[in-house]
């Protein structure tokens, strides 16, 4: 039997408040936060920002189409998080965001990631983190991938592990599982897994655009507030000669 999830935040720990007053950051504005730090933005930050600014605008200009604002968005997420660990170990990248989020949510002082999660997008995490179709093992087990017939039971215990999240208000843990989800959704569009403006897949699509259109400004934006921060080397980095 499935878990049925609670989403009340009338008993979390802190106090509880709205996100309807709470804006979406847009391209301009982050460009003109970033602007106002004139020199003091280190390089690294100031590359990062300035590649996810680059693509949240082009998201924007995709607000009728939210297969491309949805890849847009996926890839100012990266530009903001990604860094070359120099590591060559084959880790997956899903596990990597993970001290991202946790870094983020330290920083968001004033708790907009909290309150979008928990109030503003409430409804749509939720199904998402219902879909089976953004589960991973789902489309294994359908693709014939060995150790996956058990997807059902593993998919039981991911929505149970949900379920305590959600009990215990725990952001970092609902927001890792959420990318988790949006990431198989990214996969399936980027690798061709999906039909351009598909029926089939229209509510994960407008979902996930619609949160990361959200999420992805506010953490850059938390980052430009934070620039005494380590961020970590870039991915190809600019170079000039």
């Amino acid at each position: 039997m499935g878990v049925v999830l609670e989403w009340a935040g009338t008993n979390c720990g802190k106090a509880f408040m709205t996100n309807s007053s709470t804006e979406q950051l847009t391209a301009d504005v982050l460009r003109a936060q970033k602007d106002r730090m004139g020199g003091t933005c280190p390089g690294n930050l100031d590359l990062r920002v300035h590649r996810a600014i680059s693509w949240i605008r082009r998201a924007e200009m995709a607000h009728d189409d939210p297969d491309i604002a949805f890849i847009c968005y996926w890839i100012a997420f990266n530009a903001a998080y990604a860094e070359d660990t120099s590591d060559t170990s084959e880790t997956p990248e899903r596990a990597l965001f993970e001290g991202y989020f946790e870094k983020i949510l330290r920083l968001d002082t004033d708790g907009v990631i909290y309150k979008a999660i928990w109030d503003r997008f409430s409804g749509p995490v939720r199904v998402l983190l219902e879909n089976r179709f953004v589960f991973q093992p789902f489309w294994k087990h359908h693709n014939e991938v060995s150790g996956n017939s058990d997807w059902k039971v593993r998919f039981e215990s991911a929505q149970a592990l949900i379920g305590k999240a959600l009990v215990n208000q725990d952001t970092s843990l609902i927001l890792a599982m959420l990318f988790d989800r949006l990431y198989v959704l990214r996969n399936q569009i980027l690798h061709g897994g999906a039909t351009w403006n598909s029926s089939v897949n229209r509510s994960q699509v407008r979902d996930g655009a619609a949160i990361m259109g959200f999420l992805v400004p506010t953490f850059a934006g938390v980052m430009l507030d934070h620039p005494e921060e380590l961020w970590g080397a870039n991915y190809y980095p600019v170079v000039t000669t």
